[in-house]
Formats: structure tokens, C-alpha cells, sequence
């Protein structure tokens, strides 16, 4: 059923007093968080009271978007359309947003914006002239939008209409997405249909895809994105795929979304107009220089380049002899004049057998520590490998302090199941963001360096890699959405507890049920730790099956890079099992502070979450539970399909409540994910099995199948495998 005809349906069913059953009207998740649907009384009649006119500020592009989603909001929650008064009127019940500079009376209502920067909000319940009001008040117009958002999700999530007291400012300076998409309309990585962007009828048609694209960021307070895929074509940056993304550009304005674009490092050569890309070379620089000009002449706010170089093959300042400092600065030297910001990814390793790939990335950056422009960000994954189901903090957090770091997460699910596995990102974000580095003592978490309030660094940011597509719902299945969700409120605000926000996040886009809430709630923050156990746990990481990164592989050895081979990471023989990271072994412990090695270097630190990670260590291991760890890895397995076997469960309880279109979809993807789970357990237990020469202990199930049979399962053209 579309979207219209359930709005219809449910606005004819509060207008008669009617209940209309969820299941009764099916939603296809376009309207993601933003889901404003009719209220039923008593809440209707509160809402309407406190709501009964709007007055804006002085119109502008961003103003005129916070008016329009005001008016589209409380048409659909009350049935029928507020009216505008003019500036300068007011009646009890009134919202009225502005800044002192578009309304006058903002400035006289004498609220608390001095410390709200030109992000910051502040919703505030208050009385003027002997009259009840809200106020939506910012410094800047897109302060004002943001706030909007707030007092909406406000009233969504069952808050007291008449009895609102808000302010925030963000926390991070740059909230990006990076987009994985590329100019054949592909998405790497990516598992929700193709690129949004149609490159091929831009500029001349827009979608209004993108007008709500924007909207969603908005409403989270993402403020940037960079559109295309950082295994850069060097066509991005050709005339018509300029001019296309201007287009864009101006689509996102009014929205606080500036467009950032990924370069190729060779582009200067790679488009035939010059011999080569040396960033010593003076045409080189002045190739980028003119570049620069060209691209801000089109989109004077544009916020800068995003560049991946000397990593997996892409061209970089090493193919001339060069390090990352001279490459990184000669593009910021030409993005400076416009003001613009250098993104240089940290993502390198190389292919030597003797190096541990964990250790590359500061290895490099290290030594290079304050040479670089101050218009240079480092963008450094949010662990050593890559977007592992769970990782140790990067060590470049707590260790490079003289080069503002850029977090990298990554949303879309490379190794987590991909689209159809249920897998709340949130306290796997958390908890990167929480983690003490003890880089100047206890307290040095993630996000107070990230923050600026430990290394002062001029620009603060955090980036994740995107997991949008054209599927209908966006992102590929309804709690994927969470995620994107979830990054956004966290770039904004890196302390806010992931609960909090998948509460919001479930109120939003299902319903302000208790009982459902809580049992959605806990279905997702139970959901990674259920993921980690029935794929990689105690600190396992790589075991997937190669290329699409789809389903187990833990016995690949064949590639042709030791480090994209799972048994280079497990290491698993009759011996035992695990990565020794350890000074007698690859010595990436030393990486961290002596007080975080000291820990890693303890098997039964951090709960053991990382014990094969740092620690190669023997089947009969003893755990803190009195288990061995052959019975400890059965146990977690078991418990990883159990996990899912109980979201089912929780999931199934919950049908009266939701439309069927959504509930069937969730239903069929966790009988997947069920099925994917018990795969993994069965493939793993019986490789490690033939591997240790042991049998599966006692009160575990035998695997399914043999050995033989998970070896020989193999996927051709899986979604969003680059090959």
C-alpha cells in the first residue's frame, strides 16, 4: 500500500475515533524516523493545545525548510493545518521560531544562545505578554532547522507538549557520511540497491529523494557528505560531474549539508592532462590549484576532499617517492585559499608476510605527526583491521596529538551480516567511543580526543561509511535505519547512551507502546554481542569468506596478500588458536599507552573480549568462567544462534503491533539471520575441530554438515562485492 493511501486511511480512522490496527495498513519505511502519523486523544488534545499557530523568522532557504516540515509534521499528528500569523503577532499556544537577527521577538524572549555556537538550539516552554509559548531559537537559521527537529522528535517520543526545556550544540565540528558509490551507479559495499545519486540525469532532474535525503541528516545533525566512493574515479572531477554535483550541492544547502568529494590521488594524469601526479612537481601543484578554483566556483560552500591513497592499491604520493605529509598537504595548499578541509585516510598496509597488519597505520602516521597543513584531518578507522565485528581501539587515538583525527565507523555491515542480519551498531559504537586510551593519564577516552578536549585541534569531526541505497526503505531492511540513526545523534553528541537512542529511535518508527519499546530495545542492544558470539568471538576477527566478505571462511589461506587470509589471523593448530600481538610476538601491544598494553596484555583483560586478538593461546586455555576455551568458543557459539532464536521469538510477540509489510520483512530476515548464524557456528566449530584434532565437547551439537561440504559453498555476484 503506498504511502499516501496509508495516510488517508489512518487520518479517516482519528477523525472518526475508529482504531485502526497496525497490521491493517502496511508502511514500506521510505518515511524512516520521520514518520508523523495522526495522534489519538488525550495526546492529540494536548499536542493541539500547546500548538495552535506558528510564527516564523524572516524567510530563507533553511527557514523555509524548518517552516515546511513544522507544517507537514502537525498537519499528520493533528489532522488539519496550523495556521502562520504574522511577525509580531502572537497568541496563546503559539510556536515561534527564529534567531534575534530574522525575528524580533526571539531577541526579546532573552534566552540562553550565547554558548549554542551556530549549530546549537535551544526549545524552550515559556510565557510572553501573559501568553503560553514555545520558543525554537537559535544564533543561525540552521540552528533553527535543527531545532525544529528536536521539538519534534520531542513530541513523537510522548514528551510533555506544554513542558519542554531543550538546548544542545554539537560536540563535533564535521559529521559526515562517506558514500561508498560510484559513477556507474554501483554502491561498494553496499546493501540497499543502487547509488541514490543518478549521475546520469543530473543536473537536469532532481528527485525528491534527495530533498528527503537531506531532511533525514538534518534531523539528526549530519552536516556533511561526501558522495562518492574513496577507490576514487578520476571522472568525478571532469566538468559534468561538477556541475552535477553543484546540483546537489544546492539541493542539500538549506539543509546545514555541505558536499564533500573523494579524489583520485593520480587524477592530474589518470585525465591525460598532465605526464604526471608528483605532488613535487610545480604543474602538479598548480593542476590541483586551478581544481580547487573550479570546484568552489560551482559550490562556493563545498567542504573539501576526501582522498584514500597508497592503500589497496590506489595511487598515492609513494608511487613518487613521497610520503603522506607531502601529498596530503599540496592538496590542502589548494584547498586553503576557499577555506576548505584535506581528509586523508589512514587506511594503508602493505603486503610484506613479517609485518602485522594492525601495526601499519601508526607505523606510518606516526612518525609524520605535526608535518602535516593545519587544514589536514587524518581519517583513522575506529579499529586497527578493518570494521571488524569487534576490535581494540585504533592506537593512533591516544597516540598521534598533533594531527586533528577524523573516527571512521563504518554503518553499512561489510562483516556484520550485511543487510539482512539484525545488528544495532550503537553500543558497538559506544563503546569505541567510551574506551580509555590513558593517553594522558585515566579519562582519556575516545570521544574527548575526538572532542578536541585532550589534543586541542582546530577541527573536530567523525565520519561513517554509509549503508543508503534506492531500496524503498533506504537502507535495506527497517533496523538498518537505526544505525544511520543512531551515528547521526552520536556524531552530534559522542556521550549520549546508544539505549537512549534506540528508544527514541523505536518510538519514532513504530510506536510509544511501553511494552513494545522495551522489547525492541532490548531485542537491539542485546543484538551485536548476539552477532559476535555466533561469528567471531573472544577477539577472532577476519574469519570471513573472501571478496564479498559473505558468510565464514576462518580456512582461506590462498590469496595472495598473507593479510587478507583468515588463517593469517586466526592461527589456528593443534597447538591453539590466536593472534600473539604480545612483545614476543608482532608487539602491537606497544602501540597503546603502557597502562591499555598492560591490560591487553593480560588474556582475561576487558572480559576476555579480546583474548585472541593480543594472545595465542592454547585449546585448554582456562577461562574466568572455569570453561577451557574449546568449551568456551562451543558455548559462545551456541549462544550467538540462541540469541537469535530469542529476538525471533521477541519479534514474533510483537505482530498485533506492527503493519505487515515491515513485520514480515523483519520476520523472514531474522529466520536468515537464524539460519546464517548456525552456519557460522557450524563452519567455524568444525574447522577449529579438524584443526585442534579435537571432538566438539560435551553437550554441544555436531556440526551439520562436514568440513568439506562449509568449504565448497561458495557466491558469485553477492551485493556490493566489488569484484
Amino acid at each position: 500500500m503506498n504511502t499516501l493511501l496509508s495516510h488517508l486511511l489512518k487520518l479517516e480512522a482519528a477523525k472518526t475515533g475508529q482504531h485502526c490496527s497496525a497490521s491493517a495498513v502496511d508502511e514500506d519505511g521510505y518515511d524512516l524516523w520521520l514518520r508523523y502519523r495522526p495522534l489519538a486523544d488525550p495526546r492529540r488534545s494536548a499536542v493541539e493545545n500547546a500548538v495552535r499557530a506558528f510564527v516564523f523568522g524572516a524567510a530563507s532557504p533553511t527557514m523555509t525548510a524548518a517552516r515546511k516540515e513544522l507544517e507537514r509534521a502537525f498537519f499528520a499528528m493533528l489532522v488539519k493545518c496550523v495556521p502562520v500569523l504574522d511577525d509580531g503577532e502572537i497568541c496563546d499556544g503559539a510556536v515561534v521560531a527564529g534567531t534575534p537577527e530574522n525575528l524580533p521577538l526571539i531577541a526579546a524572549l532573552d534566552l540562553p544562545l550565547s554558548d549554542l555556537g551556530k549549530e546549537g538550539y535551544c526549545v524552550s516552554s515559556l510565557t510572553h505578554d501573559g501568553k503560553r509559548v514555545t520558543a525554537i531559537a537559535a544564533n543561525t537559521d540552521i540552528g533553527v532547522l535543527y531545532g525544529c527537529f528536536a521539538f519534534l522528535r520531542h513530541i513523537q517520543t510522548g514528551g510533555d507538549p506544554a513542558k519542554i526545556d531543550l538546548a544542545s550544540a554539537p560536540k563535533l565540528d564535521l559529521r559526515l557520511l562517506n558514500h561508498w558509490d560510484n559513477l556507474d551507479g554501483s554502491v561498494e559495499r553496499g546493501y540497499a540497491g543502487y547509488s541514490i545519486w543518478d549521475w546520469w540525469t543530473l543536473p537536469d532532474y532532481v528527485n525528491r529523494r534527495y530533498v528527503d535525503y537531506a531532511r533525514a541528516n538534518a534531523s539528526v545533525g549530519i552536516n556533511g557528505t561526501v558522495l562518492n566512493n574513496v577507490n576514487a574515479a578520476p571522472e568525478i572531477l571532469n566538468d559534468l560531474h561538477l556541475q552535477k554535483a553543484a546540483k546537489l550541492a544546492d539541493v542539500f544547502r538549506p539543509y546545514g549539508l555541505k558536499v564533500f568529494l573523494s579524489v583520485n590521488f593520480a587524477s592530474p594524469s589518470a585525465l591525460g592532462e598532465l605526464a604526471t601526479s608528483d605532488p613535487a612537481d610545480p604543474a602538479v601543484q598548480q593542476w590541483w590549484k586551478d581544481k580547487a578554483r573550479e570546484v568552489y566556483r560551482l559550490v562556493p560552500d563545498f567542504g573539501g576532499f576526501l582522498v584514500k591513497a597508497n592503500s589497496e592499491g590506489q595511487p598515492g604520493p609513494g608511487d613518487y617517492g613521497r610520503n603522506h605529509a607531502e601529498g596530503a598537504n599540496m592538496l590542502a595548499d589548494a584547498l586553503a585559499p576557499h577555506g576548505g578541509i584535506l581528509i586523508w585516510r589512514a587506511f594503508v598496509y602493505a603486503s610484506d608476510p613479517g609485518t602485522d597488519r594492525a601495526t601499519e597505520a601508526l607505523s606510518e602516521f606516526k612518525p609524520l605527526d605535526g608535518t602535516f597543513r593545519n587544514n589536514v584531518l587524518l581519517q583513522v578507522k575506529n579499529g586497527p583491521i578493518d570494521f571488524q565485528p569487534r576490535e581494540p581501539v585504533s592506537p593512533a587515538f591516544g597516540q598521534i596529538t598533533k594531527t586533528p583525527l577524523v573516527m571512521e565507523f563504518q554503518i553499512t555491515k561489510e562483516y556484520l551480516g550485511q543487510a539482512t542480519h539484525l545488528a544495532y551498531l550503537g553500543p558497538a559504537f559506544e563503546e569505541v567511543l567510551k574506551f580509555d586510551t590513558r593517553a594522558r593519564g585515566a579519562g582519556t577516552t575516545v570521544s574527548r580526543i575526538l572532542k578536541g578536549e585532550v589534543f586541542p585541534q582546530k577541527v573536530t569531526g567523525i565520519a561513517a561509511v554509509a549503508n543508503i541505497g534506492t531500496d524503498r526503505d533506504w537502507t535495506g531492511g527497517t533496523f538498518n535505519q537505526a544505525n544511520w540513526y543512531v551515528y547521526g545523534r552520536l556524531a552530534w553528541d559522542p556521550d549520549e547512551p546508544a539505549a537512549a537512542i534506540a528508544e527514541d529511535w523505536v518510538k519514532m518508527t513504530f510506536t510509544d507502546e511501553p511494552g513494545f519499546v522495551r522489547t525492541v530495545v532490548d531485542m537491539m542492544m542485546g543484538s551485536h554481542e548476539t552477532l559476535v558470539n555466533y561469528m567471531m568471538p573472544y577477539g577472532l576477527h577476519h574469519q570471513v569468506a573472501t571478496g564479498h566478505h559473505y558468510g565464514p571462511g576462518p580456512w582461506v589461506s590462498e590469496l595472495d596478500r598473507p593479510e587478507w587470509n583468515p588463517t593469517y589471523y586466526n592461527r589456528a593448530d593443534e597447538n591453539g588458536i590466536g593472534f600473539n600481538r604480545l612483545s614476543d610476538g608482532s608487539n602491537a601491544v606497544a602501540q597503546y599507552s603502557p597502562e591499555v598494553a598492560a591490560l591487553f596484555a593480560d588474556p582475561h583483560g576487558f572480559d576476555e573480549r579480546y583474548l585472541l586478538w593480543f594472545h595465542h593461546v592454547p585449546w585448554d586455555f582456562p577461562l574466568t568462567c572455569g570453561k577451557t576455551l574449546w568449551e568456551g568458543l562451543a558455548t559462545r557459539y551456541d549462544e550467538g544462534v540462541d540469541g537469535v532464536s530469542r529476538m525471533m521469538k521477541s519479534w514474533e510477540s510483537l505482530r498485533p503491533q506492527v503493519d505487515s509489510q515491515r513485520f514480515e520483512q523483519v520476520r523472514a530476515f531474522l529466520q536468515i539471520q537464524h539460519r546464517e548464524a548456525k552456519w557460522w557456528r557450524d563452519a567455524c566449530l568444525a574447522y577449529f575441530s579438524a584443526i585442534a584434532h579435537r571432538p566438539l565437547p560435551e553437550g554441544h551439537a555436531a556440526p551439520a554438515h562436514t568440513l568439506e561440504h562449509y568449504r565448497t559453498i561458495h557466491f558469485r555476484f553477492a551485493p556490493g562485492d566489488p569484484a
